[in-house]
Formats: C-alpha cells, structure tokens, sequence
C-alpha cells in the first residue's frame, strides 16, 4: 500500500487534518523537478513553472516540512496536555475507588445484617465484584479517603440492564463517609436515588434502616467501579492513538525526504530529520518515554480495578479492547471513507465515458440519480399483459449468447461430418471458438466448459479402440489433459514473476540499465524497448509494460504533454513488451500451449536460438519506424533516470540465485531427462524454495493469474478431445489437400497470416489454442513433416498481432 494511502487510513478519524500532509507534499517534489529541468524560452503565464527558479528547491521543500513540523507539534502539545490531565484524574480516582472499596468489607456486613446483600438479589461475600469483572486490589495498604465521585448524571429512560453504559461521567467529589450520613437521612428507595440528581437534600425516613443503605451505597460503589473500567479502557486507547500519531508522521517526514532525495537526486533526509524532525517535541526520545510511562500507569490502573493486580493479564484485556475499537473504526469510519472514495472514481469513469461517447451503463445512471429499478428493468406488452424483465435481456451480449447457442444447435443437428463423434466434437469446437473470439462470458468460464461438453457429447475415444468412452472413462481422459507438466511450467514461471517483482530485484536492474541510456532521445528510446523486452522474457509481457511504466514516470513528468517522444517512448514500451511475449517459454501462455504441440518438445536453448534473434531484429525494425513516424529528437530534452541506490539483500541474492539455476536446468533438460523426466518437475524447485522459506506466501499464491491457469488447462483438454474424435485427423487432412503444391515455407506463411489476422482481434492465447492444435496435425500430415517448424512460427506470430489497441496487455496498458 502506498504511503499517501496508509497515513489515509490508520490516522484518527477525528485528527485527519492534523497528520503530515503527504500527498501535497508530493506534490510539491514534482513542482519542484519541473522547475528544475523544464527550460521555458517563451515566458508566457501559461508554460512559466508554479515556483520561481530562482530560490533553491532545498529551501523550498524545507520551508514546506517545518509548516508540517509546526502544525504537527501544536496539535500534538494541546492533545497531550488534554489526555494526561485525564489520566491524572483517573489515577486519583482509582486510588479513592480502592480505599472506599476497602471500607467495604463484605464479611463484616454480612455479620451485621443477617440477610446481607441477597437482600436485592445480590451474591454475598462481595461475589458482585467478580461477577462484574471487579476482583478486588490485594494487599495494597489503605490510605485516608480523599475523594469520591458521585453521578451526576442518569439516564432517566435507560433499563437496569445498560447500568454501565447509561452512567454518566463521574465529575464531582464527596466523602464516602459523608454519603452514607447522607442514605441515612435519605427516606427513599435506590430507585428513587437514581432519578434524583441532588441526593444530598432528601430528608430522612425513619423506615429506611442502615442495611439498606448499606446496601444502596454498596450499589453504587459498584457502577462506580464499572465507570472507572470504562474510562480506563478509554484511555488506553487514546494514548495508544496518540503514540500512532508520533509514529506515522515521523515515518511521513522520513519517506518524504527520501522521496525529494530520490526525485531531486538531492540528500537531505539524515541532515533535516536529525537536526528538526529528532529535535521537535512530539518526536523527542523523553517524549516517547513520558507516553510509554502513562501507557504503563493506565496498565496498573486496570490491573486493579478488573484483574487482582495481574498486569499481563490487564494488558491482553487492554489490547483486546485496542482491537475491537480498530474493528469498530474499519466497519464504519474506514468503509465510508473507502465507500466516497470509490463513488468519486466511479463517478469521474462514468463522466469520462459520457463525454467518449461510451454507452449507456446502469451503474454510472445510478451515480447521476437514476432509480435502480428503472435502469435495471424493462416493461414489454405481451397479448397476455405487461411483463417486466431484467433489462440485460435487451443488450446485444445477450443476443449474441443466444446467437452462439443456435449456432451451436444447429451443428449438433444438421449432418457435416460422417461419424457422429465427429459432429459433436465439431460442435463443440464451434461453439467454444465462437464464446472466446466474442467474450460474452469470461474466458476462463469458457475453459471449464470444455470438459463438460466433452463428457456430456461424448466426442472422447480410447487411443487404442477408437471406441467412445462411457462418461466415467471419458471423465478421467479430459481431466488428465487439463493437468500436464506445462501446466506446472507456467505455474513455475508465475513463482519466478512474482518473486522478482516482489522484491524489486527486476526494478533494480531496469533502472540500472536505463541509467546508462545517457540524454539522447533514440539511444533512451531504444534502451527502454530493450528493457521491456528483457523484462517480458522472465516476469511475462503482463507485468512487464507496468514495471516499464512506473520507472519512466519521472522522465513523463517532465515532458510536455503534447510531446512526440512521449508518444514513441509509450508506444515502443508496449510494443516491445508484445514482441518480448515471444523470446521464452514462459513469458506469455500461448508458449506454453506451443510447447504442448510440439513434438519432440524443444529445450529452452533451441527456443532461445529460434526466438531472440526474431525478437531483435523485431525490435530494431520497431525502432526505426518509430523514429520515422514521430521523429522524438526534435526539442525534446530528457531527464535521466537515476539507479535505485538499494544494496541487493541476502534475500535479493538468494532470489537471483534460484531463478538463475531454474533456467539452467530448464535450458539442458533434455540432457537431464532422466533425472527430472520434464521441465514441469524443474518448475517445483522454486515453488518449494520460495513458498517453503516464507519468501512468498500464500496471498502472492492467490494472486497468480489463474484465469489464464484455466484457460490454458481448459484449451488443452479441447486439443485432446479434438485429437481423440478424430475431428483434428479429418481437417488436417483436407488442408493438406489443399495445400499440396505448395513448399514447406509457404504453408507457414499461410498459417502465420492466418495467425495474425486471428490474433489481432481476439486474444493471443485464444488464438493459439484454436489454430496451433491443427497447424501441427497439417505439419505432421505432409510429405516432408515439419510439424516444429509450422508450431514456432505461428506462436511467434501469435505474439506479433498487435495491430489494436485491444490487441493483447501491453496494448491495453499503454492506451490506459
């Protein structure tokens, strides 16, 4: 979580105002940078920079921090002095509250009043106490009584079961002793005491004897008691809220400075928060002390009131409470902070798409005040009545699903092939292809409906028989092609991901290298495409484009907003991201699924010799017709981007370590076959180290992409069910027909073209798993078979397709 985000909600919601203003401070290192590295020839009011040149940014920013500093320390004096003064009181109440307490001896009341306090329903032998979480104070010695609280305050429409927290605040003081000359003048009943307000100026019944004033006293000694739990338990929460406000805003100083120290390439941080930010008050060491002891005094002050003394036992109850108000605060305070949040994001989209020109969409009606009934159903007449129906009935996704079935119906009904088996695994071909090429349903959903449809239609034969298998049979067959060593090689390749992105080890690199691209816009243009595309070889052409993106935001900062070389240099990133989908086997799932249909499978370094080649000479060609279009070296001056001066960690080493001898073990596998058997085994070692050693858990397990995970188990068992019916035999046979005259290099030029029209307008990945299955059975089923050959080059070709804006991630993350 960000910074600006933390500070947002784990401050108090009453101080919000109080705490380091991080965001505006920010935002003020970003004024900063502009002013320093933007020239402005024409000084017009528009392009002349917020601050002033002239004065030094160092000064600038510190004046900035010492207003923080100033705020911060009033507030923080004022709310000290406010919380310790009612610890003082509590204190001194707590200590009358024991004394008075102890002139109360249960044994000797019972001794003086035969029916002791069973009287009223009460437990003898001061039981009450127990039962109300008051266990007595110990041996502490007695002191002369000093002061009493007395309420002065009921809650007159309270019932007796809410006596702890109807009780008003306890404000002014009498003597216990005074008081009980006072019940036994007093002629009423304790009900009558509890609504009186002034108890002093009853008069003296003569029925009223001393056992039962004895007894009223003894019930009020115990409210008393409850009060005094209440108003420490809420005092320890305050001065823990206090200690969190010292703790955040001395990490907002700190992280402040290091983010102007690593934008500015200045270093004030060790000078600035030693000299002021040690030096301020709320931030001293005797200052922490002084809390620390009141934390400690509140502590004791429980113990024994609520726990015989004990001071763990205080403690544990004391940071229960401190979690449940927390609890409390997320459930309420928190969620409406995130809730108005969320509705200005939604509401600043939902502007944003009206003004695109963007369709009409329920959500954004209800932010305008749209009534959700109205956007979300519709009336229509029938000959029987009106008939109201939800108004997704209506949307063209609709009537496309609908589209898609009927296509589906059709096949299953109207004879094409010879054998049924076929016609059904025809069908179900087209009905898959056809909901992944349109997406009226999540892709991965598709994926699961592969095996049901194959069992159900029964398009599954034995490999030996060539006889459909019963659905039990069938079962089994489909479920073991969705779970294959590619699958945990692409697990493996998402471990790997994770780790070095999680531990910025592929951030460090980038910045290194990008650090050496010098000034000139072609050299930074080009090092920055080559990062991206070393970037999506390991941690895949996903993540890389957002890693690429986030360390180039300071170069953009200080770009014009109309700048060519923004353009190319955004441009160039995703693009080469999409060619980097092809350079290894793990870098995107449509490798993955060409692995599956190549036969013999190839080693990492035969990929390598294949791919990289294609990918550079790719790249350069990008480059230079980047260079033509935008032309990103007229007036452009560019920042450099600085090295992350982070020292790699044992951590960072170990990392780099693991992921070095994977792809070893992966690249001379085949030398290696009959110790590991497969590059899926070779794929556990670093799950096991990095999960097993705590490196990564299980929150970064949960974060795999596993809707690709499913697709890609889900289009594995459709080429074995295709395979199996005999379906794939069949078409292959009748392309290769067709394809007959013509040489081995002109097949993959029909099947490559075939591939980038496909993947231009539908998922990468879902092209790979319709065409590459048939591209090998062609390739196998020719004179001169060269089934490795067609798979590489389409799956290569697959990558490529990019000619939308749609057209795969890193497309869609650079339009974003």
């Amino acid at each position: 979580m960000k910074f600006s985000h933390s500070i947002q909600f784990n401050a108090v919601p009453d101080w919000t105002s109080h705490y380091i203003n991080y965001s505006n401070l920010k935002k003020l290192i970003y004024n900063l940078e502009k002013t320093i590295h933007q020239t402005h020839p024409e000084h017009d009011a528009e392009s002349s920079p917020l601050i002033s040149s002239d004065e030094d940014p160092d000064v600038i920013f510190q004046r900035a921090l010492d207003a923080e500093l100033e705020k911060i320390g009033q507030f923080y004096e004022l709310k000290e002095l406010e919380i310790y003064g009612e610890v003082t009181e509590l204190l001194r109440d707590e200590e009358s509250y024991e004394e008075e307490t102890e002139q109360f001896d249960p044994d000797q009341l019972d001794s003086s009043n035969d029916r002791g306090f069973n009287r009223g329903g009460r437990p003898r032998n001061g039981s009450m106490f127990q039962s109300l979480g008051f266990h007595g104070f110990g041996s502490r010695k007695r002191r002369t009584s000093t002061m009493s609280a007395s309420i002065d305050d009921i809650n007159e429409e309270g019932d007796s079961d809410d006596d702890a927290g109807d009780l008003a605040a306890l404000t002014k003081t009498q003597s216990m002793k005074e008081r009980r000359k006072t019940y036994d003048a007093n002629a009423q009943s304790i009900d009558d005491l509890r609504s009186s307000r002034e108890y002093g100026s009853a008069k003296r019944r003569p029925s009223q004897t001393f056992d039962e004033a004895s007894d009223n006293a003894f019930s009020l000694l115990v409210a008393y008691g409850m009060t005094l739990k209440k108003r420490t338990t809420g005092l320890y929460v305050s001065l823990c809220e206090l200690k969190s406000f010292i703790q955040l805003n001395k990490t907002g100083f700190s992280k402040a400075c290091k983010k102007y120290d690593k934008t500015l390439d200045r270093n004030i941080k060790s000078s600035y928060v030693k000299s002021r930010v040690n030096a301020a008050y709320p931030f001293k060491p005797s200052t922490m002390l002084h809390l620390e002891e009141n934390i400690a005094n509140v502590e004791r002050s429980y113990a024994h009131i609520a726990t015989k003394g004990d001071i763990s036992s205080a403690r544990r109850e004391l940071r229960l409470h401190l979690r449940e108000h927390v609890v409390w605060e997320r459930n309420t305070v928190w969620r409406e902070m995130i809730g108005v949040e969320r509705k200005a994001q939604a509401a600043n989209m939902g502007i944003r798409r009206t003004l695109l020109g963007g369709d009409h969409d329920p959500s954004n009606a209800r932010l305008q005040g749209d009534e959700p009934d109205e956007m979300e159903k519709q009336e229509i007449v029938t000959p029987v009545g009106r008939l109201t129906c939800p108004r997704w009935l209506f949307s063209s996704t609709f009537f496309m699903l609908v589209a898609i079935l009927a296509v589906f119906l059709v096949l299953l009904v109207v004879p094409i092939m010879e054998q049924e088996v076929q016609q059904n695994c025809l069908a179900l071909v087209v009905f898959v292809s056809l909901l992944w090429a349109t997406e009226v349903i999540p892709l991965f959903v598709t994926g699961l409906l592969v095996p049901f449809l194959a069992v159900i239609l029964r398009v599954v034969r034995s490999d030996e028989s060539h006889l459909r298998l019963d659905a039990k049979s069938a079962t089994k067959y489909v479920f073991a092609a969705m779970w294959t060593p590619v699958i945990m090689l692409l697990l493996g390749g998402f471990t790997l991901a994770a780790a070095l992105s999680k531990y910025s080890i592929a951030k460090l690199m980038a910045t290194f290298v990008l650090s050496k691209a010098g000034t000139r816009p072609r050299t930074v243009l080009l090092t920055n495409m080559f990062v991206a595309l070393v970037a999506s070889m390991w941690i895949s052409n996903v993540a890389a484009p957002v890693l690429c993106f986030s360390i180039i935001q300071p170069l953009l900062r200080n770009l014009p907003s109309d700048s060519d070389f923004s353009k190319a240099l955004i441009l160039g990133i995703a693009l080469a991201s999409n060619i980097g989908g092809a350079a290894s086997p793990i870098a995107s799932p449509q490798n993955i699924i060409a692995l599956q249909n190549m036969s013999p499978e190839p080693s990492w370094g035969i990929w390598f010799i294949v791919a990289l080649p294609v990918c550079i000479i790719s790249i350069l060609l990008i480059w230079l017709l980047l260079l033509v279009t935008f032309r990103p070296g007229r007036g452009t001056t560019i920042v450099p981007i600085r090295p992350m001066k982070d020292k790699f960690t044992g951590v960072q080493w170990f990392i780099s370590i693991v992921t070095l001898v994977t792809i070893i073990l992966w690249c001379v596998t085949h030398q290696l076959e009959s110790v590991f058997g497969d590059m899926g085994v070779v794929a556990i070692i670093p799950i096991v180290l990095f999960f097993g050693t705590g490196i990564l858990t299980k929150e970064d397990f949960n974060n795999f992409l596993w809707t690709i995970i499913i697709l890609a188990a889900g289009g594995l068992s459709l080429g074995k069910a295709v395979s199996s019916s005999g379906l794939l035999d069949t078409i292959a046979t009748t392309i290769t027909e067709k394809v007959e005259g013509m040489s081995l290099y002109g097949v993959l030029v029909v099947f490559t073209a075939l591939c980038l029209v496909v993947a231009t307008f539908i998922s990468h990945t879902v092209a790979a798993l319709i065409i590459l299955p048939l591209v090998h059975e062609v390739g196998a089923g020719m004179k001169d078979p060269h089934p490795n050959l067609l798979v590489m080059g389409s799956a290569l070709m697959c990558s490529a397709a990019m000619g939308l804006p749609t057209s795969g991630f890193p497309n869609m993350s650079k339009s974003h």
